[in-house]
């Protein structure tokens, strides 16, 4: 039996290695919300990793893991097609090509790594442990390469578990290379002589995802704070005679019972551009009773249309403005916009025209007594790297408009990656989405309060207290890539160490 397994998987044929390598990245990606059946991550990918490990060639390799990646990515990002159904006779043609050329762009990165794992390492069980660690480095790569896509990797299956505390140390990279090293000693061991022992490394990572690992936090800080969920659906929200509908439920949760010090709106709720938006914002100032306000909307600077966040003072006056600085290809600009123009090609979630210009970089708004807020719109909640850049804040706030993806899966990934920051610098996060999921997240990831997908709504708590910096906010993913080095360095030398060469 002990060569069985490993003889079985060798004389696997051409596609039935591939289509069982997407199997099994398929399986592994409902570990991901809002599926969230994460023990599946750890036998599923060990599944891939022993495929990769076992193919008769660098080639075959190369595919078994793009497949693999086709299938996570295919089933964690589904959701992409969801734009293009907003206006379904203008885009919905394009859903099946978008959803095709994600998935399959993003597998690339997997690819490499089978086939640096097959060039580098020939034996089974080893190859196993070197593809883990090539995997890790590809998913770093992916966070960067062009404008960077770090989105659905293996270890944001394991957000919604005690591991999460992994991330104050090594960030995202930290859970993705324990979830991926974890599977490749579980695949070494499937094809070993004792093929059952590999339910041990999944046993151990399961009891590590399920033991508590964090304190306490300190008490709550003393302002509270108020976050307006309007519930604007996408295809409506732009519509002339339900612009002012909008605006006018938001006004009305604004001035729910209550005085809070702060007043959150989400991404682009502002129903005019900023530089003619004075009564507006005179309305906003009058629901929040005194209180100052962060509001979500466009402006232009000199002639280039802008994604914001703009901070009102009591009187609605605008104090100061943040650009989005990071903003979506495809849909809120076109890359090669010149070729896009000609071809009659725009942005999906772009409102003004000739879409966004990205605003200067990170920033941090300092509220006064508020404290200093790192704020993220939108898509700049995914990328931990970018607060590194800045002074270290007091806490961090993320506006969006996820409408344009459904209700199903983006939202509640999203939410997901939010709390991923926090855990990651040991901040508090308040997270103000159109349609949900609104959200109060403490400085260890966890959600205190919450607003559910697709209804209106006001949160209003006080503002979690921070924690000391992390690891992960002072070095960022250095330890984890030399880790993932020197691992796969272990797995390359090991035959020949064990071999007495």
């Amino acid at each position: 039996m002990s060569q069985s397994v490993r003889a079985r998987l060798e004389r696997l044929g051409r596609w039935q290695g591939r289509l069982s390598a997407a199997f099994g990245g398929a399986l592994a990606a409902l570990a991901l919300p809002p599926f969230d059946l994460w023990p599946l991550l750890f036998p599923a990918l060990a599944l891939v990793c022993a495929l990769v490990a076992t193919a008769p060639d660098t080639r075959s390799a190369a595919w078994r893991a793009w497949f693999a990646g086709l299938g996570w990515f295919g089933v964690a990002m589904h959701w992409i097609v969801q734009p293009f159904f907003v206006d379904a006779a203008t885009h919905g043609w394009m859903a099946p090509f978008a959803i095709i050329l994600m998935a399959g762009g993003l597998a690339l990165f997997w690819a490499v790594a089978g086939l640096a794992s097959a060039l580098l390492c020939p034996h089974n069980g080893a190859r196993a442990v070197v593809f883990a660690g090539a995997l890790t480095l590809a998913e770093a790569a992916r966070g960067r390469v062009l404008s960077g896509l770090p989105w659905a990797q293996p270890g944001h299956g394991l957000i919604s578990t005690e591991v999460l505390v992994l991330s104050s140390l090594g960030g995202p990279l930290a859970l993705t290379f324990s979830a991926v090293l974890i599977a490749a000693f579980a695949g070494a061991l499937l094809l070993s002589r004792f093929p059952i022992l590999f339910i041990f490394p999944i046993a151990a990572g399961i009891a590590a995802a399920l033991t508590p690992w964090t304190g306490p936090l300190p008490a709550p800080l003393a302002p509270t704070i108020r976050v307006v969920q309007i519930n604007a659906p996408q295809h409506l929200k732009w519509e002339p005679d339900m612009i002012p509908v909008f605006f006018d439920r938001g006004l009305n949760l604004t001035a729910s019972e209550g005085q809070p010090d702060l007043v959150i709106w989400p991404e682009t709720s502002l129903p005019t551009i900023l530089r003619s938006s004075e009564e507006a914002r005179a309305q906003i100032a009058a629901a929040a009773g005194g209180a100052e306000v962060l509001v979500g909307g466009q402006r232009y600077s000199g002639i280039e249309p802008r994604n914001m966040l703009a901070h009102l003072d009591a009187d609605g006056a605008v104090v100061q403005v943040y650009d989005k600085h990071h903003l979506v290809p495809f849909g809120e600009y076109m890359p090669l916009r010149e070729l896009a123009d000609d071809l009659g090609l725009a942005g999906l979630a772009q409102q003004l025209s000739g879409g966004y210009r990205p605003g200067v970089g990170p920033a941090v708004m300092d509220l006064g007594p508020l404290g200093r807020a790192f704020p993220m719109i939108c898509y700049e909640a995914i990328f931990p790297h970018y607060i590194g850049q800045v002074e270290r804040p007091d806490w961090m706030v993320q506006v969006t408009n996820d409408a344009w993806f459904g209700s199903f899966a983006m939202p509640y990934q999203h939410l997901a990656l939010a709390q991923l920051r926090a855990a990651e610098q040991g901040l508090p996060l308040i997270r103000a989405a159109n349609t949900g999921i609104s959200a109060v997240v403490d400085a260890h990831g966890q959600i205190v309060e919450a607003l559910p997908m697709d209804v209106e709504g006001v949160i209003d708590a006080q503002l979690p207290a921070a924690l000391p910096p992390t690891l992960f906010s002072r070095v960022g993913h250095v330890p984890v890539i030399v880790l993932a080095v020197f691992v796969t360095g272990i797995g390359i030398a090991w035959p020949r160490l064990r071999n007495g060469h």
